[in-house]
């Protein structure tokens, strides 16, 4: 078992070379990049004052200015060249600057990553804090009315996407009925509130995004427990522990819950990578400037400093979610040895 997640953890940096790698190369071959972007404003700029057509010059900028744009955005070398600098300063803690902010991508990524924590490990802690108590009941009072009416109020918030939902909410919750703020974390005079009083203001700010990121996952892990119980409380060792005397209750919570639990113990670790990272769609409904909307902006505006460092902590992530994954199922279930 040791042996298995050192060689898991081993497998982490090369994982992460080969990834950033890949979308380092393909960065370059993508057309429209920032280089292609400074060229055309400088052209568009030409062309309303009329220079580059008065010239006869087919591009507003010199051969040596383009020269310069180049070594800024650094095009000026070779691709695998340009990525072992960067992997460079990425090993001295060194994520690049932003072509767009100006700023280092490792400020950005610490000034947003918080708010996509907040969101992400209530969104986790309410999920699974509401979700298996419910899909307990469900597989235990199953065809009964509190599944049925249960099952009809899960569904109906799994057709509805987050963003749509949030656009709903934000319409008749904060513009028409003024009960909630109309998007932001937090209220512009955050800063000058009391503890308790900055508290309220931010679950003021947070209960809109919060349903939205909550009506999605309720349905997938209420009834990943509630099957898994149903096929736990159908197995042939349930019905030797109640002849053998042991009560139901303590059959099903002493034996059935724990071997229902382990498909959930799986998912966890992809769960924690997708609720820390956002989901930038409620994030751009809610003015939200958390890390998936960060990640986003910055592919469309072809912040490449920016999208590789999203892109090195998502992947990060992503692999420390699975190692966190194996790890829960192991725990839950002695018998799985990983070789």
């Amino acid at each position: 078992m040791r042996a298995y997640f050192l060689r898991r953890l081993l497998l982490i940096p090369p994982t992460l070379l080969g990834l950033t790698l890949i979308v380092f190369f393909i960065t370059r071959l993508a057309p429209g990049g920032p280089l292609e972007q400074a060229l055309m404003r400088a052209q568009q700029t030409s062309l309303e004052h009329g220079a580059g057509r008065a010239s006869g010059q087919g591009t507003a900028l010199s051969t040596d200015q383009i020269d310069q744009l180049k070594h800024y955005y650094g095009f000026d070398k070779p691709w695998y060249v340009a990525y072992a600098q960067w992997l460079g300063k990425v090993a001295q803690g060194d994520l690049g600057t932003s072509f767009r902010y100006n700023e280092p991508v490792w400020d950005l990524i610490r000034e947003r990553f918080p708010i996509s924590i907040f969101y992400g490990l209530t969104t986790l802690v309410i999920t699974y804090a509401v979700c298996v108590p419910l899909g307990i009941v469900k597989a235990i009072r199953h065809r009964t009315w509190v599944d049925t009416s249960s099952s009809m109020l899960i569904f109906a918030g799994y057709a509805v996407p987050g963003y749509v939902l949030g656009a709903l909410l934000l319409v008749f919750f904060a513009a028409r009925l003024r009960w909630f703020p109309m998007g932001g974390f937090t209220g512009d005079n955050f800063s000058d509130l009391s503890f308790f009083a900055k508290a309220t203001d931010l679950l003021h700010h947070a209960i809109l995004p919060l349903s939205c990121y909550l009506v999605g996952s309720f349905a997938f892990v209420t009834l990943l427990v509630k099957n898994n119980l149903m096929d736990a409380l159908a197995a042939d060792y349930m019905r030797t522990a109640v002849a053998k005397g042991i009560s139901y209750r303590r059959a099903v919570f002493g034996h059935a819950l724990r071997n229902s639990i382990i498909p959930l113990a799986t998912d966890f670790g992809q769960n924690l990578t997708l609720f820390l990272s956002g989901s930038f769609l409620i994030e751009n409904i809610f003015d939200i400037n958390g890390f998936g909307l960060l990640g986003y902006t910055s592919t469309l505006d072809r912040d490449y400093p920016v999208v590789m460092g999203v892109l090195l902590l998502s992947s990060l992530l992503l692999l420390a979610g699975n190692l966190i994954s194996d790890a829960l199922v192991a725990l839950a279930d002695p018998r799985i040895r990983f070789g």
